[in-house]
């Protein structure tokens, strides 16, 4: 075998164009669509939220792309660290403290440092992550490929078939809905605290289980990308991949015939749908980016990329990037007429991209 692949620019780009969606780029084109009132800008603004319950939308894959990326680091970064001779208890220590650390930061998302602890939420995005990110690093670490793809198969038919078997009380097996599904019922029962949706979280305590696939779908491209050189060329590896994410697809769309896609609940047909999908960007970005090494165009993504943890939790309301973009370009907004919502839109995102290049020039990442 050749020399393993070193460190892809195209993650970092990845990673920055899924986070810019969510720290105000949707709100962009929700907010041109609206303007222009175009045909295809409308039907992309309308993939910009969330499907209600079944189905599949591009803002669907938002949140599986990011677990994904996590899991195609990995194999990188615990290579990274065997190679600075790291034992196996500092590797134990790291996978733990991180995960943890995502948690952390998940709840101080909810509201910890508020100390309602009654009223606040304990499941979140991040946490998801982390736990997610957690269990794939246990299962890469312990296990060869061949443990790793029995792992990504079991959870995803034992997920079907306990949503599909196990009764739950007053609704019985097999009910997928919001109130009635055994994901629902388990949270209710276990998850202290408010649900997202009152009788449902969709960060919840068994649909996080699935998640651990999504990671671990990520993992098998990071071997794949890393360490597989004879014969794949670059160019052949963006193809495979490719063509790996179009068959996930396809696979996902025929089980979502007998098990919904439903990200909410986070089905194995989601799973399969999401990922090929998170397949198919990361070919597009790593053919671009690491194989035709067209790189300064991705230049804005990679520096929201580099410090995503950071950018979401300001997000979260500990930076009021709103304010400071109406303080700056109030007079301009005022003199927009019609397509003010458009540039406080833009000027959100630009405020909040300024932030995270000042930190970039600075060399500061929030590194977990």
């Amino acid at each position: 075998m050749g020399e393993p692949q070193k460190r892809l620019t195209s993650l970092d780009a990845l990673r920055g164009f899924d986070m810019f969606w969510i720290v105000g780029g949707a709100s962009v084109f929700i907010a041109l669509a609206n303007l222009t009132d175009w045909g295809v800008l409308n039907w992309f603004a309308h993939q910009l939220h969330h499907a209600e319950w079944d189905g599949f939308r591009f803002f669907d894959n938002i949140f599986p792309l990011f677990l994904f990326i996590a899991g195609v680091s990995m194999p990188f970064s615990f290579a990274k660290r065997v190679e600075n001779g790291q034992t196996w208890k500092q590797i134990y220590k790291h996978i733990f403290i991180r995960a943890g650390l995502l948690v952390l930061f998940g709840f101080i998302y909810n509201g910890l440092l508020q100390f309602n602890f009654e009223s606040m939420r304990y499941a979140s995005v991040l946490g998801r992550i982390g736990l997610g990110w957690l269990f794939a690093a246990l299962i890469y670490y312990h296990t060869s490929l061949r443990g790793q793809i029995i792992w990504f198969v079991a959870i995803l038919l034992l997920y079907w078939a306990a949503l599909m078997l196990i009764p739950v009380p007053g609704f019985g097996a097999g009910d997928l809905s919001m109130q009635g599904s055994l994901v629902g019922y388990v949270d209710r029962m276990l998850l202290p605290g408010v649900l997202y949706k009152t009788v449902h979280d969709p960060e919840g305590i068994l649909s996080t289980i699935p998640a651990v696939a999504t990671a671990l779908m990520g993992v098998f491209t990071g071997r794949f990308l890393r360490y597989v050189s004879e014969f794949w060329t670059p160019a052949r590896k963006a193809a495979a991949i490719l063509t790996a994410g179009a068959l996930s697809m396809g696979l996902g769309a025929l089980w979502g015939l007998v098990f919904p896609v439903n990200k909410n609940l986070w089905t194995s047909s989601f799973v399969l749908v999401a990922g090929g999908l998170s397949l198919i960007l990361l070919a597009v970005f790593y053919y671009v980016i690491d194989v035709r090494g067209m790189k300064k165009w991705a230049f804005p993504f990679v520096v929201i990329g580099l410090n995503p943890i950071t950018i979401y939790m300001c997000h979260g309301g500990f930076i009021d990037f709103g304010a400071t973009s109406e303080y700056v370009f109030g007079g301009v907004m005022s003199l927009a007429g019609a397509a003010e919502p458009l540039i406080a839109a833009v000027t959100y995102v630009l405020v909040g991209w300024l932030f995270l290049y000042a930190l970039y020039q600075l060399k500061l990442f929030l590194k977990v």
